[in-house]
């Protein structure tokens, strides 16, 4: 590749590292990969983690790994979400697309050595601060992906982004055998207020199928009991009390559950911390942060390794559209705050908010699941994109008008959600239409039911839903803009459907007829006088006349199926040889 960088060194070769390292070489990026371990060490030790990845970060590793790992006769798909909070609520829910848990000792070997037969500068070497400066100045950019303590203490603590100084779980994890008793196609999640959470779901570990067991018990409570737990043998026996004190039902499918190998058992404590992207080494050079090296999420959500996953992803992409240009502190602080605001704001904000127990309206919200599966369906969404869960998870009002919005999908003529499965087969462009409310602040939000209305006179239309936060600005305005987004610009799309107070935090614009935002680096900008607006069920049609409109030829971003894609040539399309 002409204009990628030189050589980037990854220190840390875990889930986010070591996918950095394949995707860049794959892009013609000479990587230097260093690990405190080798593959076959990483592969015959403990367990890492209690990985599950849900379907957005699945899709960001398709093709990384041998096939045998992810469609193989060993694979177990996770399909659903079985929830019971004690004495509130029990039901279950489908997830959009199907998690996996792949054991970390598997999948990270299993990168290491596709990286190294590609020809992979990878280096075991226990990396010490002291050392970055060396790396720094033999390399066109560092990344720090390893949350080891030593190195973390590089980047400072964000106190504006960190709610918790001290860990609020005891965390311990377990791999059994899996049997016809204890194994299912979902994760069972159990919360018991004052105790803490159990949740297990089927996995693959070296062995083969297992069957992946996590406690988390709050800090000082009645499951904070692994103290005195030294031995493999010891911690699966203290597991199957706190089962049967706390969860019967669990402790009769795991009667007699052995661990699949001396390595399956993980104990510890996690302080939810979020630092800042950049460390400053002693010489003034900088080194950028990934995954648990800046965002350190308690298990209970299972974001973890999807968040380190998707910044993985965000991280290659930016470093691949900045070239041979400097990878500067600017440059990192942006990376990551783009990031920060499309993905991890969201998951960070709804684990922290889990650990202080659930409010009112949040055990009212569990307890109507049981009542209205589209509800059900919505919190079980959200461990796949936490984003779609703002703002009604976190507003007493919002939750309320979100069950009541719910409980009226189950009278709708179809399955609301298979039919919007449906509709997604429709691949579209994607907009963010932006206005000015009558204060004079932007106003903006992502819409991908944009169509083009007339030529003479020129109309188009976009069609938001009457639930919109902003349809008031958008009614009382004259004016609004469509603009029509990038392949690249999927962060921002991700950032205008949020729940954000502020969606054009570190975003470009300029201003439009009668002051409207338009987005900097839209591929197509539309801007429209509203003419008319005509009522469509739980949707309004606004009709809008462009008076001006500008676009350059650049791939777009396209929305198929529930997640963005690429476009390419059809091969009908292609000149002739």
């Amino acid at each position: 590749m002409m204009d990628a960088p030189r050589r980037v060194a990854i220190v840390g070769a875990g889930e986010a590292g070591a996918q950095l390292a394949l995707k860049l070489q794959s892009a013609g990026v000479a990587v230097v990969l260093f690990s405190d371990r080798s593959a076959e060490q990483i592969r015959t030790g403990s367990i890492m983690s209690s990985q599950c990845l849900f379907g957005s970060a699945l899709a960001m590793q398709a093709g990384l790994s041998d096939a045998a790992i992810y469609a193989g006769p060993r694979s177990v798909a996770i399909r659903g979400l079985d929830v019971a909070l004690q004495g509130t609520a029990k039901w279950w829910a489908p997830l959009d697309r199907p998690a996996l848990s792949i054991d970390q000792r598997i999948k990270v070997s299993d990168w290491i050595e596709q990286f190294t037969l590609a020809g992979g500068d990878f280096r075991v070497e226990d990396i010490r601060p002291s050392r970055l400066d060396v790396l720094a100045a033999s390399s066109d950019l560092v990344v720090v992906a390893t949350g080891k303590a030593d190195l973390s203490q590089v980047f400072v603590t964000d106190r504006s982004r960190t709610r918790y100084d001290r860990p609020q779980r005891t965390s311990a994890v377990t791999y059994v055998r899996r049997t016809a008793a204890n194994t299912s196609d979902s994760i069972r999640l159990h919360m018991s207020p004052g105790v803490g959470e159990f949740f297990t779901f089927p996995g693959v570990t070296t062995s083969g199928d297992c069957q992946m067991l996590v406690f988390e018990g709050v800090s000082g409570g009645p499951m904070d009991a692994w103290a005195n737990v030294s031995t493999p043998d010891a911690h699966l026996e203290r597991g199957m009390e706190l089962l049967r004190r706390h969860f019967p039902d669990e402790a009769e499918r795991f009667h007699g559950a052995e661990l699949t190998d001396a390595g399956a058992v993980l104990r510890g404590r996690v302080a939810p911390i979020v630092r800042r992207p950049v460390g400053e080494l002693p010489s003034g050079a900088v080194v950028m942060g990934l995954g648990d090296a800046v965002i350190l999420n308690d298990p209970l959500t299972g974001q973890g390794s999807n968040n380190a996953t998707i910044a993985a992803e965000h991280y290659f992409e930016a470093i691949i559209r900045r070239g041979r240009l400097p990878f500067d502190r600017s440059w990192m602080t942006e990376t990551f705050e783009e990031y920060w605001r499309a993905w991890a704001q969201w998951s960070t904000i709804w684990t922290n908010d889990l650990l202080s127990g659930l409010r009112p309206e949040q055990e009212r919200l569990f307890a109507e699941a049981g009542r209205h599966p589209s509800l059900a369906a919505a919190i079980a969404a959200g461990f796949d994109d936490p984003r779609t869960l703002f703002p009604w998870w976190s507003d007493a009002r919002a939750a309320e008008a979100f069950v009541e919005d719910r409980a009226a999908d189950g009278e709708a003529v179809f399955d609301l959600r298979d039919f919007r499965r449906a509709l997604g087969q429709f691949a579209t462009g994607v907009t963010v239409v932006t206005t000015l409310n009558p204060h004079g602040d932007n106003v903006g939000v992502t819409a991908n039911s944009f169509a083009s209305v007339s030529m003479d006179p020129p109309l188009v239309l976009w069609c938001p839903g009457r639930h919109l936060r902003s349809l008031g600005d958008f009614e009382r305005a004259t004016h609004y803009a469509i603009n029509v987004l990038a392949s690249d610009q999927h962060p921002l799309s991700r950032q205008f459907a949020s729940a954000a107070t502020d969606k054009f935090q570190g975003v470009p614009v300029t201003e439009g007829i009668a002051g409207v935002p338009l987005i900097a680096d839209a591929i197509a900008t539309f801007e429209c006088r509203t003419v008319a607006r005509h009522d469509a069920g739980d949707h309004v049609i606004y009709i809008g006349e462009v008076e001006r409109y500008s676009y350059r030829p650049d791939p777009p971003l396209v929305f198929h199926g529930g997640g963005y894609r690429d476009t390419a040539p059809h091969a009908s399309a292609l000149p002739a040889e």
